[in-house]
């Protein structure tokens, strides 16, 4: 390796060492000077202790001079402070003009190229008294504070972080070092907090019956149905014992309710009796509404409209007394005490009444508070009870009280849904509520057919129906949704009810020959509303109902009849065709609607092959029935004859279709509808030609048969000339896109679309 060292590179990195070495001492001395100021400041933390002799004048708290003097004797410079200038706050003790410490280098005195330092001055030392227990060192000298450097201009320069402030430069930071008399960045922060641990999930092991409030609750529920037994056996056990007459027993049931309710009201407001309080105040009540029970059903004082009235106003009074202790246990064992009791006072059609006026109290509180229990509490036990007084009145023969029971149930219906149309302009996520319309409408869905003639119950189980599904309709048209506020699972409720009590319209008012083609319009209804409106719902209950009517369809025209000509003379007929040509309508729509909905879901709905397949076969049998029925219908000895011959040749057509289809979009790809197109054709040709041969050639003669046999024959050369031409044409394609392939491209790629669709 040769060459030469540079001299001057060489004597730059010694002037920098030489810097560095005497930055390097003075901060050595400035430690020093800081330890014995320390060490002297410790013992001497006394307020009002002057400095030592020969310090500086200092600085008030504006930065003016405040005192002022030589530092030492005979105007002398301190050892280790500089001289040569004053400070920007105040005079300092110094030796005389132009006078320095030996060691150190001003800026009159630097050579070329050496470094100045004249950073280091000393502060002002404050005066005596002003900071208690401050004693500066011998000599005057104080440590500049962090960030003050006196030879700036304004006499502060602000620390720049992580950076070094040499003397002489003020506010030129240097990197790496801190800025001189600064502690280093970052030292005064204190450490961020450890994050906290997750809190324990603590698991309550406390047993039920120690728990608090548990006991009381369940002692509160026992005393009120105790006390309420008692009122029982007072109002009807004491009368059948002669123990008292009727009028102590009345005034004495509603004295004892009074004092109950009032006692509640004393002990709710003080500590602790809140669960006393509600079981004390639901008891009254509950004992009040009983009393006027007795006093109507039994005794026969009051006729039921008073009796309904006085008993709805004490029903109103608990629920007002719940509300304003906002206590839904109030309410709930306010209804359920007396609509449990009742039954034990008056087993008479007006105990209805009594249950009626009961659920009707209770509505209005469902406009202030989210009580789900209280639409069970007011709903279950009227439903039950006047469900077991139609079971009662349908299997017994007296019948009179029949007029009682069924506008009992209208009432517990209409109730029901308009309590549930109440809270959903309020409350839309309350589900509780279409729960309860789905229990009140029970009633009247039993009724019609068990209490009621045959067209008496159609009609009102159409009415209703009409009621149900306009109730659904209206929460699919979205300014009807908007201003009857309907929600969904609401209309879902209403909608499956509708369709129940439709389906009892159906069944009563028609009969064996006519069932399934009611059941067909109806299904044809339901699927035309669910393609519209792409409702599922709808779509649902339209298959529910094509079902039930293509099973009724099968029983009256099933494959052994359309196979025996005797029993199609007996069963076939126009209706039957009529039938038939519905179902078909029925599966058209269907199809629509799948198609409709699965576009705007982005599904496969109507392309599914399963549903194609069920939708062909069905499909294929009402044709069949169709032609049989419409031939028989024609009269003659030859109608059923014609009938098969028709369905054969409609056979074949069907599936000279579905290859048409299939082959003129087979361009187009391999689609799932393509090879379903396709597979159902050749299927359908063989089924065909199998009935052609299996019972066609066996049941048909004469014109008939030849007529079968022809029109099969020509369509079958039809569809063998169109499939073989579809192939050539699509080979004839994928080899013209193979020509047009460049001759530099490599062998193997994939062909166009006509390419694939030959080799599927």
């Amino acid at each position: 390796m040769t060459g030469s060292i540079d001299p001057a590179l060489v004597a730059r990195l010694s002037g920098e060492f030489t810097a560095l070495g005497t930055q390097m001492g003075a901060l050595g001395r400035d430690l020093d000077l800081l330890r014995r100021q320390v060490l002297e400041a410790l013992p001497g933390d006394r307020a009002g202790e002057q400095p030592a002799p020969g310090a500086a004048g200092g600085v008030d708290g504006t930065g003016a001079d405040v005192t002022g003097g030589a530092g030492g004797p005979g105007g002398q410079a301190v050892p280790g402070t500089v001289g040569g200038g004053r400070s920007d706050a105040a005079s300092v003790a110094s030796a005389g003009a132009g006078q320095t410490v030996p060691g150190r280098v001003s800026q009159e005195t630097a050579a070329p190229g050496q470094a100045v330092h004249e950073g280091t001055r000393a502060h002002s030392v404050p005066p005596a008294g002003r900071f208690p227990g401050y004693a500066p060192a011998p000599g005057g000298y104080v440590p500049p504070a962090s960030g003050y450097v006196p030879s700036a201009p304004g006499g502060y320069v602000p620390p720049a972080p992580g950076g070094y402030v040499p003397p002489g430069r003020p506010g030129v930071p240097f990197p790496g070092r801190p800025a001189y008399g600064a502690p280093p960045p970052q030292a005064w922060r204190r450490p961020p907090p450890a994050p906290r641990p997750p809190a324990p999930v603590r698991v309550n092991t406390t047993p039920w019956w120690q728990r608090d409030g548990m006991i009381s609750r369940v002692l509160a529920v026992a005393g009120v149905a105790v006390t309420l037994i008692g009122v029982v056996m007072l109002l009807v056990l004491a009368a059948q014992a002669g123990l008292f007459g009727p009028v102590p027993r009345v005034v004495a049931g509603a004295l004892f309710s009074a004092a109950l309710v009032g006692a509640g009201l004393r002990v709710a407001d003080r500590p602790g009796g809140r669960v006393g309080g509600i079981a004390l105040a639901a008891t009254g009540v509950a004992g009040a509404y009983l009393d006027v029970v007795a006093v109507t059903g039994v005794y026969d004082w009051l006729h039921p409209v008073p009796g309904f009235a006085v008993a709805l106003g004490i029903a109103a009074g608990g629920v007002a007394l719940a509300l304003r202790w906002n206590s839904q246990p109030l309410a709930v064992l306010t209804v359920v005490g007396a609509a449990l009791a009742a039954p034990f006072v008056t087993t008479a059609p007006v105990l209805l009444g009594f249950l009626v006026v009961a659920q009707l109290s209770c509505l209005p509180v469902h406009r202030m508070r989210d009580w789900p229990y209280l639409h069970l509490a007011r709903t279950l036990p009227v439903v039950f009870a006047t469900v077991a007084f139609i079971a009662v009145a349908g299997l017994s023969d007296a019948r009179g009280h029949v007029g009682a029971v069924l506008a009992a149930s209208i009432a517990v219906a209409v109730v029901g849904l308009a309590g549930t149309l109440l809270v959903q302009r309020i409350r839309p996520t309350d589900v509780t509520a279409s729960y309860a319309l789905a229990a009140a409408a029970a009633p009247l869905l039993v009724a019609p057919p068990t209490l009621l003639d045959r067209w008496p119950a159609v009609a009102l189980a159409a009415c209703y129906a009409a009621v149900l599904l306009a109730v659904a309709a209206a929460h699919l048209a979205p300014a009807t949704r908007a201003r009857t506020g309907i929600t969904s699972h609401t209309a879902v409720v209403a909608a499956v009810l509708g369709a129940v009590a439709l389906l009892e319209a159906c069944v009563g008012g028609a009969n064996t020959r006519t069932l399934a083609l009611v059941l067909f319009l109806a299904a044809l209804a339901f699927s035309g509303v669910a393609g519209h409106q792409r409702s599922r719902v709808a779509a649902v209950l339209g298959a529910a109902f094509a079902v039930l009517g293509g099973l009724v369809f099968l029983d009256d025209a099933g494959p052994a009849v359309l196979a025996s000509r005797v029993l199609a003379r007996d069963h076939l007929g126009i209706d039957t065709a009529v039938t038939a040509l519905a179902g078909l309508a029925v599966l058209a729509a269907t199809v629509w609607s799948l198609r409709r909905m699965s576009t705007a879901a982005g599904s496969a709905g109507a392309g599914n092959p399963v549903v194609w397949v069920a939708t062909s076969v069905a499909a294929l049998y009402l044709v069949s029935a169709a032609a049989v029925a419409v031939g028989v219908a024609a009269g003659g000895t030859d109608g059923f004859v014609v009938g098969h011959c028709v369905a054969t040749i409609l056979w074949m057509a069907g599936a000279t279709g579905a290859l048409f289809h299939g082959l003129r979009n087979l361009s187009a790809g391999s689609g799932a509808i393509v090879k379903v197109a396709l597979g159902s054709g050749l299927l359908l040709t063989a089924a065909a030609i199998a009935k052609l041969f299996l019972f066609d050639l066996a049941t048909l003669d004469g014109f008939v048969r030849v007529s079968a046999f022809l029109a099969v024959g020509v369509l079958l050369l039809l569809t063998g000339t169109r499939y073989a031409r579809a192939f050539a044409e699509a080979g004839e394609r994928a080899g013209r896109e193979r020509d047009a392939v460049p001759s530099g491209a490599a062998p193997g790629v994939p062909g166009p679309a006509g390419d694939q669709s030959v080799s599927s």
